[in-house]
């Protein structure tokens, strides 16, 4: 649950990351901390714990989170260790996936690095250092599987079939994602920590004119047709504007937050989105002591889930007795779900579904 903020010097990158930091510590139910200078743990927003607290009166409230990396920024040539290049790879190597900031506004006031404004090169500037970094590592790796697979070894065979098509692909100028691979080859690129076939989200740092239409702004057009081609995600912003609402008490956002006509923060819609993007999900645990998000990989089994909360119920499961957030809501109290015949005992080969609303029984 690591994501890396990257971009280039001046596009917002830090100001955003600060918006992130506050975010975390105005959440009273969670114990925030920056573990590092570089690193905040924020709140996943979910309404769901707001309405459940409303039933069962908890002693406390815990949201699921996600942990963002405030990684320093990026320069032409960092792959042959150009500005703090190695220290920067290094860093997004530990990620799981990227948000990517690219500069979508004009201001004589803040220069940029390249002396001009143009989203599409500042992302190419960083996604050609990150595949030259991914060919350096393949090389390497390709060395030692050749001598291998000349040996008659045929799993390595087999690995360098692929290293080879990968490489082709890096070769084109193309991200390592962007190769065909079925699921056992998409296992094995995965281990290979290639920085380009990291799954990546692309905030668009937006003037404060652009947040109500954030479409009709020229630059973000560019971003989302060129995320569009390699499947990710877009999500506007104004970083400036973002560092101030997050200082601002829950009467005062949400009254500025209807003058501006908008529904969630574009920092809420990051951070939902960058959990999505990671494939997670959560379940809920309700009762007088707590309620809390469990955060769970989507395609996740009721045994596995019972282990998120501690490593003996998934040792010990019986069964998972559930009840959907949607029947929890309308029925008002898990008694009732359960008189209803809405409350569902599931074993050990059920898929947890988000919202799933858990009491796991376990033996040991």
């Amino acid at each position: 649950m690591k994501l890396g903020i990257v971009g280039l010097p001046n596009v917002g990158k830090s100001t955003l990351f600060n918006a992130i930091t506050k975010a975390g510590a105005e959440v009273a139910n969670y114990p925030f901390c920056t573990i590092e200078p570089n690193m905040g743990v924020v709140p996943v927003p979910d309404e769901r714990l707001d309405k459940l607290a409303e039933i069962f009166h908890p002693e406390k409230v815990t949201p699921a989170v996600v942990e963002f990396f405030d990684i320093a920024g990026l320069v032409k040539g960092a792959s042959k260790g150009e500005g703090l290049g190695n220290k920067f790879l290094s860093h997004i190597r530990e990620v799981d996936a990227i948000v990517h900031v690219v500069r979508c506004f004009e201001n004589p006031d803040v220069v940029h690095v390249e002396g001009t404004v143009d989203p599409i090169r500042d992302i190419e500037t960083i996604n050609i250092e990150l595949i030259l970094a991914d060919i350096e590592v393949l090389e390497r790796r390709m060395e030692r599987t050749h001598k291998a697979a000349r040996g008659g070894d045929k799993q390595a065979q087999w690995e360098l079939d692929i290293l080879e098509r990968i490489k082709h692909v890096l070769d084109e100028g193309q991200p390592a994602k962007m190769c065909q691979l079925d699921g056992d080859e998409q296992e094995f690129a995965r281990q290979l920590q290639l920085l380009t076939y990291k799954p990546v989200l692309y905030v668009a740092n937006i003037d404060e004119d652009s947040i109500t239409q954030p479409e009709s702004n020229p630059y973000v057009k560019k971003v989302m047709d060129y995320a569009k081609n390699e499947g990710s995600e877009v999500i506007p912003l104004c970083a400036k504007l973002e560092e101030e609402i997050v200082q601002l008490d829950n009467e005062e956002k949400k009254l500025f937050m209807e003058e501006m006509g908008l529904k969630q923060s574009g920092l809420e819609r990051l951070i939902k989105a960058s959990y999505e993007l990671l494939g997670l999900m959560s379940f809920l645990t309700a009762g007088p002591k707590e309620v809390r998000a469990w955060t769970i990989k989507r395609g996740t089994k009721a045994p596995q889930a019972a282990g998120v909360i501690h490593s003996d119920f998934e040792r010990g499961f019986i069964r998972a007795e559930i009840v959907s957030y949607e029947d929890m809501l309308a029925c008002g109290s898990l008694a009732a779900a359960r008189e209803k015949g809405l409350m569902r005992s599931e074993g050990k080969d059920y898929v947890m579904q988000d919202g799933d609303v858990v009491l796991f029984r376990f033996n040991v």
